[in-house]
């Protein structure tokens, strides 16, 4: 009996020992482990999107803004069937039920079914009452005005981070700052009555106002679109700008639907980037005009100054020709741009030499991004003037040589129009903080290139180019329009030489000549006719006719 009840005094003992370890285990050595894991088990923290900022056109009409919708989540953890939940949400909701299962059956207290849903199915999952499913409302980003401007806005993603264009630019200032909702619940997901409970409100994004014109964006698109069709070409782009102050007004890259587009989707659509700024190509011709304002700048030569000009020219080792044959003969200044001759360009190239060209190219905004800080945006390609080779000089002077984007071009023409002052292109306007209050954009940026006078002789000589010249379809009744035609071959991608027929046809200019208010660029990709006058000079009319009505610009009294 004695030993007996002393073994049972050493067992209890034993026990009492291990018991009194174990506490001390649980409530000392892993008391902060256990309580973030029962914490961890009854709170739950819920991130509440913010409200994405809207961008707004010039005028107030929305491009982009975010709506609520609502999301489908589950806590899998108050779930005790998997199968049966899965196979009655699953024709709701339009989720396949094997990945409903899955995720039903995570140990995890919050999981996503289905993002941002329409009204009637969150309505449907609302009256099914089903333990552990449940609404939360998220910001979804819609388009009002549909495609238009599509590849400038961006895109946002299903967790509501910009990711291309504007919205990725701007993506910092545009999401606002996500809130939190803290809640204590018990292990069936039901709020525990005087539990922890803690809410942080989201922030709203900040609104961004481009300077684009919603109407004048519309036509533009609409203008580009049926040249490409028409000319059989494979995209298109066309950019129009206010000319004192560098807004753009209208900015559109279209491209023609390829062969895995989808039934039903229209034969042109938007591009799938703003091949404006993203994306170069050689000017052609168009880049005359910088060759020739550097020659009159530098006093080289001067509108009426006569230079022989024969079809031909060897230099080097190859033979440059004019688009035409004609026999050798004495040209103005005025003649060769309103003529488009390569070998009048050629002789004025060399007149320059290769540093002060070179030093005009990219004062003019060659070679350098044009201060958009657009993602993806493109400085072109220009050689160091120690880098030519022997036909450079020539080939760079007729607009051969050197790739640049739409959008530089199109400033180097508005420098002419504002009266030899660059002035950098502008998109937005402005932002307008939650609280509304407005903060304008700084003014871009100016620099002076040539002199008023020499802009004032080189805006006569593009006159002359559209009067009587290669770009005579880019006339608009009742006005002056001063402009270029540029037909330029395609290098090969990786290659050295030129894609056989292809061509990028374009035409750059400003209206009214005698005050330019706008300007304006269009580019085709590949057009059958291949060149500018004939397929991008009708678009660029078209384009402007409508915006000198939409902005009310008169025709100055001396328009003919």
């Amino acid at each position: 009996m004695r030993l007996r009840l002393g073994a049972m005094v050493m067992a209890l003992a034993m026990g009492f020992g291990l018991l009194t370890l174990r506490v001390g285990q649980v409530q000392v050595l892993s008391a902060d482990r256990l309580e973030a894991l029962g914490e961890d088990q009854r709170v739950r923290t819920l991130e509440l999107p913010a409200e994405r900022g809207s961008i707004f056109d010039r005028n107030g009409r929305e491009l982009a803004l975010s709506l609520r919708q609502q999301t489908v989540w589950a806590n899998p953890r108050v779930i005790s069937d998997p199968f049966g939940m899965a196979k009655t949400l699953a024709p709701v909701i339009g989720v396949d039920e094997d990945k409903l299962v899955e995720r039903l059956s995570r140990d995890a207290a919050f999981v996503y079914l289905a993002r941002k849903v329409d009204d009637r199915v969150a309505e449907q999952v609302k009256n099914l009452k089903l333990p552990g499913i449940d609404l939360l409302p998220e910001p979804e980003r819609f388009l009002p005005a549909g495609t238009l401007a599509s590849s400038v806005i961006g895109q946002v993603g299903i967790d509501n981070e910009g990711l291309s264009g504007l919205e990725s630019q701007f993506n910092s200032r545009l999401a606002g700052e996500p809130g939190t909702l803290v809640s204590e619940r018990d292990p069936r997901g039901r709020p525990i009555p005087g539990g922890e409970r803690a809410f942080r409100p989201s922030e709203a994004g900040t609104d961004l106002v481009l300077t684009l014109d919603r109407s004048l964006q519309h036509q533009t698109e609409k203008a580009l679109a049926s040249q490409i069709l028409s000319s059989n070409a494979d995209g298109g782009t066309a950019i129009v700008m206010e000319v004192g102050t560098g807004e753009v007004l209208a900015l559109a890259n279209l491209a023609r639907a390829g062969a895995d587009a989808p039934d039903g989707a229209p034969p042109v659509g938007p591009a799938r980037a703003n091949r404006a700024v993203t994306t170069v190509h050689e000017p052609g011709s168009v880049n005359k005009m910088i060759t020739v304002a550097a020659a009159l700048e530098e006093g080289l030569v001067s509108p009426s100054t006569e230079l022989l000009v024969p079809d031909r020219l060897l230099v080097a080792d190859h033979v440059f020709s004019d688009h035409d044959p004609h026999p050798t003969t004495n040209w103005s200044v005025t003649e060769i741009m309103a003529q488009s001759s390569n070998i009048g360009a050629i002789k004025l190239g060399q007149q320059l030499g290769k540093e002060r060209l070179d030093s005009y190219l990219r004062q003019f905004g060659f070679g350098a991004p044009t201060g958009l800080d657009f993602p993806g945006e493109s400085a072109g390609l220009l050689l160091e003037p120690d880098n030519y080779s022997g036909t450079s000089l020539a080939t760079i002077s007729l607009g051969q040589g050197i790739a640049v984007t739409a959008m530089q071009m199109l400033t180097a023409y508005n420098t002419v129009a504002n009266g030899g002052e660059y002035v950098a292109p502008k998109l937005v306007r402005a932002t307008v903080e939650p609280d509304g209050a407005i903060n304008p954009t700084p003014d871009s940026a100016r620099r002076r290139v040539v002199s008023p006078r020499v802009a004032e002789q080189v805006s006569a000589m593009l006159v002359e180019v559209v009067q009587r010249g290669t770009g005579e379809l880019a006339a608009v009744e009742g006005y002056t329009v001063a402009g270029k035609t540029g037909t330029a071959r395609k290098p090969r991608d990786g290659a050295r030489g030129y894609e056989a027929g292809a061509y990028v046809a374009s035409f750059a200019g400003f209206v009214p000549a005698e005050s330019p208010g706008l300007t304006a660029i269009v580019l085709l990709d590949e057009p059958k006719p291949i060149y500018g006058g004939v397929v991008a000079a009708p678009v660029f009319a078209e384009v402007v006719r409508y915006a000198l009505r939409l902005f009310r610009i008169p025709p100055p009294a001396t328009a003919t």
